[in-house]
């Protein structure tokens, strides 16, 4: 049976100076997560936001926060972005020596895990960990700035990892970032994801009607 579709807006797409209202709108407007994005300026090429902020927006939501950590080396960092609220904690293999330690680090805090690929990262980097994470994020542009189109091409690799979580018998999570809109997301729920993660849609579609950019990704 398919997991019920998941809405996680990013607030990279968010407006930076009232962030903490944009938060609770998107809790009102029904968001089942809260996407972070996390950028260092070294491992993508832009900057965002620290453990800092997250703890800021902490106290005005119940919603689980979705922290994607797009920095390296990421294990120094793990237990600030935990301490600050993070509920799920999101890295790329390619930014640690040891994947098992990292995962280790975010399971020690009481966090879930998440792992993500690149466009262009092989599936042969996480198959290995599968069975010890809680969410796969597939990205579906270059990590690093909001607003990209969406590489189709990354939904192939999603389906294999749809079929080999089925095939472990698995209640892990597949995520897609990057350039979802209404056209492509039910492409990217046929594929296998079930958590979707939509930025500049969600917040500049209909006028900025947050409930109903929600509700059609859901349902499209």
């Amino acid at each position: 049976m398919n997991a019920p579709i998941k809405i996680s807006p990013s607030i990279l797409s968010a407006n930076f100076s009232k962030l903490g209202e944009e938060v609770i709108a998107l809790e009102k407007a029904g968001a089942d997560y809260i996407h972070i994005d996390v950028m260092d300026g070294h491992f993508v090429p832009n900057l965002t936001i620290g453990p800092e902020v997250i703890k800021k927006l902490r106290p005005l939501t119940k919603k689980i926060f979705d922290v994607h950590l797009m920095i390296a080396p990421v294990d120094n960092f793990i237990r600030d972005f935990a301490q600050a609220g993070a509920d799920i904690i999101t890295f790329h293999p390619e930014a640690t020596p040891d994947v098992s330690n990292t995962i280790k680090l975010i399971k020690n805090e009481g966090k879930k895990v998440g792992i993500s690929l690149k466009p262009k990262s092989k599936i042969e980097l996480i198959e290995k960990y599968i069975t010890q994470v809680d969410l796969i994020l597939v990205m579906s542009v270059e990590p690093g700035f909001g607003g990209q189109k969406f590489m189709p091409e990354v939904l192939e690799k999603t389906k294999i990892i749809k079929e080999l979580i089925t095939k472990k018998n698995l209640k892990t999570e597949i995520e897609i970032d990057g350039g979802i809109n209404f056209e492509n997301c039910s492409l990217a729920k046929k594929a296998g994801a079930n958590v979707l993660v939509s930025g500049s849609t969600i917040f500049k579609e209909n006028q900025g009607n947050l409930e109903k950019n929600i509700g059609i990704l859901r349902t499209n």
